[in-house]
């Protein structure tokens, strides 16, 4: 039997093993099942919040590690907490920002959720699709753990405003969304301070740029350019090309 010097599998959700917002394949899901016979301890580190991600997770992964908001929440055995929130001054002068750009915005707090932006943004189809939580006014959230601004009149210049409060900021170009989570916080933070410090990754977009960087082997899906300095090995960003390398890791182990 061979083994591999690392126990815990990382995965990004959308675009990396998620291809339509709302699923998981079944292909995908036999392989990541494979690495669980194997021994892996599997997490999910998204920019979805919790309540998000379980929908699309679904049944069969209850012993898993949840990361969402990019960091900012964390769910071990059923149990879900903000590991980070915005401090007031700094989410009213995000509320000030979207303001003045005519911002729509995604408001999570650890459970429910503010939103303003248009019925038809692609991202209003992803927000609680479980029908788990409620849309409140955003004053009514107790702490704000992510905030995203949709369809801004200047994207570029909202981005950079938001570095200068000292927040994390990823710009997404191809669906207009300018996401900010609180101060420094990534899914390598999170992953870092729940103890996990070697593990596999992979992933696929700007926000993954720190959890394959710091991974024992990264595996990029698809062909975002941030990527080409970190990942060690790159896979197409589909189903099949996804689960033949979940299962080659599974393989490792059990031949």
């Amino acid at each position: 039997m061979r083994t591999l010097d690392t126990s815990t599998l990382v995965f990004d959700i959308d675009g990396t093993i998620c291809f339509d917002g709302r699923t998981i394949a079944d292909r995908i899901r036999s392989a990541l099942a494979r690495c669980i016979e194997a021994g892996y301890h599997l997490v999910f580190a998204s920019a979805r919040p919790i309540r998000d991600l379980l929908p699309v997770l679904g049944p069969g992964f209850e012993t898993a590690t949840l990361i969402g908001g990019n960091g900012s929440l964390i769910s071990t055995d059923g149990v879900v907490r903000a590991r980070a929130s915005f401090d007031p001054s700094t989410f009213a002068a995000l509320l000030e920002l979207s303001n003045r750009f005519q911002a729509g915005y995604l408001a999570d707090g650890p459970w429910d959720y503010a939103y303003t932006g248009p019925d038809g943004h692609p991202i209003r189809g992803r927000v609680d699709q479980g029908l788990l939580a409620r849309q409140v006014q955003v004053a009514e959230l107790p702490e704000v753990v992510k905030f995203l601004a949709l369809g801004a009149s200047d994207m570029h210049a909202l981005a950079a405003a938001g570095r200068e409060l000292g927040v994390t900021v990823n710009h997404h170009l191809d669906e207009g969304i300018i996401d900010f989570a609180p101060g420094s916080t990534t899914k390598w933070e999170a992953l870092r301070a729940a103890g996990i410090t070697r593990y596999i990754a992979f992933g696929n977009d700007l926000n993954d740029i720190e959890l394959l960087g710091n991974a024992t082997r990264a595996i990029r899906v698809g062909a975002h350019p941030s990527l080409d300095d970190v990942a060690h090995t790159t896979v197409g960003a589909d189903p099949e090309s996804v689960a033949r390398e979940i299962e080659g890791i599974a393989d490792s182990v059990l031949l």
